[in-house]
């Protein structure tokens, strides 16, 4: 078995909830917007902007414009549509700049793979820009290798087609088995890295998709990067402390 040296990350529920993220920020962006003037239960307003985001991808700009478009006909608007689409657009950001942070366990335990020696990446599926600012906002860039970072919308390659993978291997310069995954969709962050010989391991605490309806069979599954850290000393022969992955308090 070649030596084990770069871990590659997918971010979105893996890195940090996605899924709480998101239900927290659009809390507060529906309450904004009914304080601003939209005369409407919370629960109501919740409901759709979910819909809207089934509907338009969470890749959409104007999700906001979109849902006052659907609700405007059910309800009176105190205020002027623009400062009601403006308020939910602020406390979404404003619950981004407060609450965006990785799971406890992500800082220490990169921190501890940089003090291995082993590179540490980002192989992740979306729009450049919204996945570059996640990384950023996480404190992610002193513990990655900046020649490690790969964004589908960037590379034009999106998953789960094997090619992103591989343009990662290239770009790295090394062999699928010298190179781990870690990621939460089977499908996307399992199947495909396995096909070329790479390493995957399924990361499920947060994850939304079930393991065994899909038949897939991952080289690891963790809970925690504590259990990725054992996973590294019991099978690939990297150390890593178990202090130095314990979560930051």
């Amino acid at each position: 078995m070649a030596a084990l040296r770069a871990i590659l990350f997918d971010i979105d529920d893996t890195l940090f909830s996605t899924s709480e993220f998101a239900r927290r920020a659009r809390t507060n962006a529906v309450r904004a917007m009914v304080a601003a003037g939209l005369d409407l239960p919370e629960a109501q307003v919740l409901k759709e902007l979910e819909e809207v985001v089934a509907e338009f991808s969470s890749n959409y700009e104007h999700h906001y414009d979109k849902l006052l478009q659907r609700l405007r006909g059910q309800c009176a608007l105190r205020s002027n549509p623009a400062l009601i689409v403006a308020a939910g657009v602020a406390a979404y950001h404003d619950t981004k700049f407060r609450e965006l942070a990785p799971f406890p366990d992500v800082i220490p335990f990169l921190s501890a793979l940089q003090a291995a020696r082993v590179r540490a990446g980002i192989i992740t599926h979306g729009l450049t820009v919204k996945q570059a600012e996640k990384i950023v906002r996480l404190g992610l860039v002193p513990l990655l290798d900046p020649r490690a970072i790969f964004i589908s919308d960037q590379i034009g390659i999106s998953k789960p087609n094997p090619k992103l993978y591989l343009a990662a291997l290239r770009e790295m310069q090394l062999s699928p088995g010298e190179v781990m995954y870690v990621g939460d969709n089977p499908e996307h962050d399992i199947a495909p890295p396995q096909s070329l010989g790479m390493i995957a391991t399924w990361a499920r605490r947060a994850a939304k998709h079930d393991l065994g309806v899909s038949g897939i069979v991952p080289d690891h599954v963790i809970d925690d990067f504590g259990e990725l850290a054992r996973v590294l000393r019991e099978h690939y022969a990297v150390e890593l402390p178990e202090r130095s992955v314990r979560a930051q308090p």
